[in-house]
């Protein structure tokens, strides 16, 4: 396990599978965000440690509307909502839903009470137990709602675990979300190898019956011409090297913006790295540790992310380039590649690239646009991703605290360039020689 990551096992939701259905994936997924927020105290679960975080109590809070208006008020007879006002609360960006609370005053809301939303959480599952049990619970319609509410409260897991960490990082305490692994990994990274990837016309996007989000799709056709990609990501040793080289303070590897934004936000190094007298740190879910020369670095920008590559005579991949590579490697181990873990060199199938999901997710140059024929779903759920496709750039694979059963080859995750407080990283592509 990355030392100052954490991979959030403990009462983790069931993967899809014949064997399970949707009313226990469900209840599984529920029964985690609770373990989840667990460790906290009630004064954690309040505070927004800043515009792009949410605090834990309004996670909570807000998946459980999304089931109680997407799902119990249009399919449940006679369901009484648990409070009006929380609509207005807990509602992110559906504009087709009304009005809202300013996302930026989420940490004012220190009523309704952490309990009161945990008394709403067990009043929509009570009310979802009750839908599933009917026979108007059975309906594929209602089927595949369900299973967009999972996938939605499963992102917000990642969320909840990434916003602690923003949470935690301000406080002068630097406490620690779970105890610090006994195990830490001092070796320096191996050297970095290279795969090479044919060119050609490549199918591109979601295949399968199996669920993915409208950004997934259509299937289409995309030109890909050869490339190499390495067989891991950029690690902590290899961001210590760009920083004594002065790669915070060389104009010339830095896009326009991220120029800008370095010396307006005094970047020097990786958000939540820490200099001191005893060497860099790193604030993490286990608290603040020592940086890890082999593990790979997180919680950078695509502006970073950029400089870093422009810097190793490299670049991005593209998400077209890092699909195919993530579909062959798929492929290869015959298996879904969402049971994919973090792999040493030593165990590692040299066949094909390491590390593509479960450590960080991963920038690439592509910019956040619909595929060719891209429609989005009628209704307030096409709000979901298709007006969001302006300004951003793609990640792909997953990362440390991605829920289980929640990544694939396919999956378009997207950030602006300059946020790095979600679990980021990336990886080196070049031309094919």
């Amino acid at each position: 396990m990355h030392p100052t990551l954490l991979t959030a096992a403990s009462a983790a939701p069931l993967p899809k599978s014949a064997a399970t259905t949707i009313a226990e994936r469900l209840f599984a997924t529920r029964r985690h965000s609770l373990a989840l927020a667990a460790p906290l105290t009630s004064e954690d679960m309040v505070v927004q440690a800043m515009e792009d975080a949410s605090p834990t109590k309004w996670h909570l809070a807000h998946v459980t509307w999304f089931f109680e208006n997407f799902i119990l008020k249009q399919h449940l007879d006679g369901y009484q909502p648990f409070d009006e006002n929380f609509n207005y609360c807990f509602n992110s960006y559906y504009e087709a839903l009304g009005p809202r609370h300013p996302r930026p005053r989420r940490g004012l809301l220190t009523r309704p009470s952490a309990e009161r939303i945990f008394a709403y959480r067990a009043h929509v599952d009570e009310a979802l137990e009750m839908l599933l049990a009917s026979e108007q619970g059975q309906s594929e319609d209602l089927a595949r709602l369900i299973e967009i509410g999972i996938n939605h409260e499963q992102q917000h897991q990642e969320l909840l675990l990434t916003d602690i960490l923003a949470l935690f990082a301000a406080s002068p305490l630097k406490p620690a979300y779970q105890a610090s692994p006994s195990n830490v990994d001092a070796s320096q990274p191996e050297p970095l190898r290279w795969f090479e990837f044919e060119g050609g016309i490549h199918r591109i996007g979601h295949a399968s019956n199996d669920y993915c989000w409208d950004n997934e799709r259509p299937q289409h056709d995309a030109l890909v011409h050869p490339f190499q990609l390495a067989d891991r990501l950029v690690t902590n040793a290899e961001w210590l090297e760009f920083i004594a080289d002065g790669g915070y303070v060389t104009a010339s590897l830095w896009l326009a913006d991220g120029w800008t934004t370095v010396n307006r936000e005094d970047w020097q190094a990786p958000l939540y790295w820490e200099k001191s007298d005893a060497g860099w740190f790193q604030m993490s879910l286990h608290g603040l540790l020592p940086v890890v020369p082999a593990e790979p670095v997180a919680h950078v920008s695509y502006f970073e992310a950029d400089a870093f590559a422009r810097w190793a005579g490299k670049r991005l991949p593209t998400e077209f380039e890092w699909e195919m590579a993530a579909l062959q490697a798929s492929a290869r181990h015959d298996q879904p590649a969402n049971h994919f873990r973090p792999q040493r060199a030593k165990d590692a199938d040299h066949q094909t690239p390491r590390q593509l999901f479960g450590d960080v997710w991963q920038w690439t140059s592509s910019a956040y646009l619909p595929y060719p024929g891209y429609r989005p779903p009628t209704g307030a759920i096409g709000e979901y991703n298709g007006k969001f496709m302006i300004s951003q750039q793609v990640l792909r694979g997953a990362s440390c605290v991605t829920p289980a059963g929640h990544s694939r080859p396919t999956y378009r995750n997207f950030f602006y360039p300059h946020q790095r407080w979600q679990f980021v990283g990336l990886r080196l592509a070049s031309e094919a020689h």
